[in-house]
């Protein structure tokens, strides 16, 4: 199957959402985790290296997985690629 510039263009701006999506998950996942110690000195109702960890990388996940859903959507529905429109 031969990919026209609009098939090209479609994924490589998915594929730019999905690295900058991934870039912003590996730091809260990761980063967090590496710098743990120099963040439990900062307390904010405890040490924010844990809070960080435990609880704002899930906040973080939750708003990735949105974000992405409704960019994509939107990018779906720009390109014609909707799911769900069939006869």
């Amino acid at each position: 199957m031969q990919l026209t510039e609009k098939h090209k263009e479609y994924w490589s701006r998915n594929l730019k959402i999905t690295s900058i999506l991934f870039v912003i998950w590996f730091v809260f996942t990761f980063v967090t985790g590496w710098f743990s110690r120099e963040l439990n000195s900062i307390t904010f109702i405890g040490p924010l290296g844990f809070y960080l960890a435990a609880q704002g990388s899930l906040a973080i996940y939750v708003i990735i997985i949105v974000f992405y859903a409704k960019t994509m959507n939107k990018l779906d529905n720009e390109y014609g690629v909707q799911e769900g429109e069939e006869d």
